[in-house]
């Protein structure tokens, strides 16, 4: 399978869930987007890599990146390879002088670690297709009169409540927005009426 690189383009703090966060990656060159919902510890440890800013001690991520440099090992590359019932499956790309070896790991981290080692960030075809959001060019995004009147939308028995075309348009309007854990839940809504 070809690998798509990926880039971190928003971390989102999520104002319906408490302690819910989404890191957003957007494909290198294209218009998908990846948003991943995160808990309140691995959206700090990476929001701090990407501010690049220096806490006093180490964070878990940090000491991870200090124990493998110091045993000179390097991360290649971060591979976003599974899905599973909504959860996210990635692999560390790591290598020695002697081996390279493919380390399981939680996305969050390996999101973490990527962002402090600078290296790339890829996922296949087949879950951008399940699992992103696909944006609009610039000149080719229509405001809807029926927007609107999606724009007080609560939770989920609100989205269940309301027909796939309205569906469609709230979630255009949340992306422009940057509420990337409505889309989450908007996309969700809409996949469960294609099963």
């Amino acid at each position: 399978m070809k690998k798509i690189e990926l880039e971190i383009v928003a971390l989102s703090h999520s104002i319906t869930q408490t302690h819910s966060y989404a890191v957003v990656l957007g494909e290198v060159n294209g218009l998908r987007r990846l948003p991943i919902v995160i808990g309140g510890f691995e959206a700090q440890a990476i929001a701090v890599a990407l501010e690049r800013m220096s806490p006093s001690r180490p964070l878990t991520h940090d000491l991870m990146k200090n124990f493998m440099m110091a045993f000179n090992v390097e991360l290649h590359e971060v591979i976003i390879n599974d899905l599973q019932e909504g959860i996210f499956y990635s692999k560390l790309v790591c290598s020695s002088q002697n081996d390279t070896v493919e380390i399981d790991s939680r996305t969050s981290d390996a999101l973490a670690l990527a962002v402090r080692f600078g290296c790339s960030i890829f996922t296949y075809d087949n879950i951008l297709d399940s699992a992103g959001i696909l944006m609009e060019n610039d000149d080719k995004k229509k405001k809807s009169p029926s927007a609107s009147l999606t724009t007080e939308t609560g939770g989920r028995d609100e989205l269940q409540k309301m027909s796939t075309e309205e569906l469609n348009t709230l979630l255009t309007e949340v992306l422009e927005q940057e509420d990337y854990i409505r889309a989450i839940a908007i996309r969700d809504e809409i996949k469960s009426r294609k099963i």
